[in-house]
């Protein structure tokens, strides 16, 4: 290999870094961190109440054991909707979503809907690519708790970068806009939008 092919070679390596580490910076912003749903039922479980399932450890997460724990207790007892809940968190934290999906249909089968808990569904389906199934689960979210922002965001997402509905997504976000006049994740998101619909 001569000097010029090694040159286009390391250029040809540092562009694509450059263009991994911007695509990571574009699709960051699309998803708000998920709020911890069930949390109460989690910590209700983590102290022996109602299932019984073992709670993972707050700052380290959990460890293979408490999930092997975790899995082991769903399998026994699959109507123990505490135990449902934080299985469906923790397969939705490690981006497996077809599982946590499954886990939280079988979830609001056992428990009444929340926001959060439609939301976290409605993002499973999104990264599944049932696109118009997770905006009726944010729609309903929203209905439910009109103050709820993580599902006005995940709205807007779906509608921009899935159904390509600028008008509808611009409407969602000006929305989001007055119930969250301070949140950058929500001014980046603006931004984003804006860019994608210029086709930038």
């Amino acid at each position: 290999m001569n000097r010029d092919n090694w040159l286009f070679t390391i250029i040809g390596l540092l562009v694509g870094f450059i263009a991994g580490y911007l695509m990571h910076e574009v699709m960051a912003p699309r998803q708000p961190a998920r709020l911890a749903a069930g949390a109460a039922a989690v910590a209700q479980a983590a102290e022996g109440g109602e299932g019984g399932a073992a709670a993972p450890a707050a700052s380290s997460g959990p460890s293979m054991e408490q999930i092997q724990q975790l899995r082991a207790q769903v399998e026994k007892n699959p109507n123990d909707a505490d135990a449902v809940l934080l299985l469906a968190n923790l397969n939705y934290d490690i981006r497996n979503w077809q599982r946590a999906r499954e886990l939280y249909e079988h979830y609001l089968t056992l428990r009444p809907a929340t926001a959060d808990i439609l939301t976290d569904y409605g993002v499973c389906l999104r990264e599944v690519g049932e696109f118009k199934t997770a905006l009726a689960k944010f729609d309903q979210a929203v209905k439910m708790s009109p103050t709820h922002w993580q599902s006005r965001y995940n709205r807007a997402v779906v509608l921009a970068f899935d159904l390509k509905d600028f008008k509808a997504a611009r409407a969602a976000v000006d929305e989001l806009r007055q119930l969250q006049p301070n949140n950058n994740s929500v001014s980046e998101l603006a931004t984003e939008i804006e860019r994608l619909s210029k086709g930038g």
